[in-house]
């Protein structure tokens, strides 16, 4: 494992792989802890935040051009942007179950099994990881 292909990338990417990898640790805490409470809604303001960071930092990022300078991972990124919000807007209506159940979603979706698509060969995360 080496930091030296992450150090090397662009600025936006850097600034993107911070933020997604602070949103993957803080999210597992949140799921740890319990919820409710001030401490949740601090956490998940927070979490959120580092979210609209990763996704909005990915329109920045073209290396996989597959329609001018997007890929499909920016229509993940759309989809991301709009389940946020649907989130926030379910824990301010008190709608915890759809509340839940999108961050959830968001967490796997949008971090786990996308921060697995980063390791494919010739993407920078897999040199870090794999060398």
């Amino acid at each position: 494992m080496t930091l030296q292909p992450l150090i090397a990338a662009s600025p936006v990417i850097q600034v993107h792989a911070a933020a997604a990898f602070a949103a993957l640790g803080l999210g597992a805490l949140q799921f740890a802890l319990p919820r409710g409470g001030g401490r949740h809604r601090a956490m998940g303001r927070l979490w959120v935040g580092l979210m609209v960071v990763v996704t909005l930092s990915s329109f920045f990022i073209s290396g996989l051009r597959q329609v001018g300078p997007f890929s499909w991972i920016h229509l993940l990124s759309v989809v991301t942007l709009v389940a946020l919000v649907r989130a926030v807007i379910a824990a301010r209506r008190g709608t915890i179950a759809t509340h839940r159940w999108s961050m959830i979603g968001l967490y796997l979706g949008a971090l786990v099994i996308t921060g697995l698509f980063t390791l494919m060969p010739g993407r920078i995360m897999a040199q870090v990881v794999f060398g």
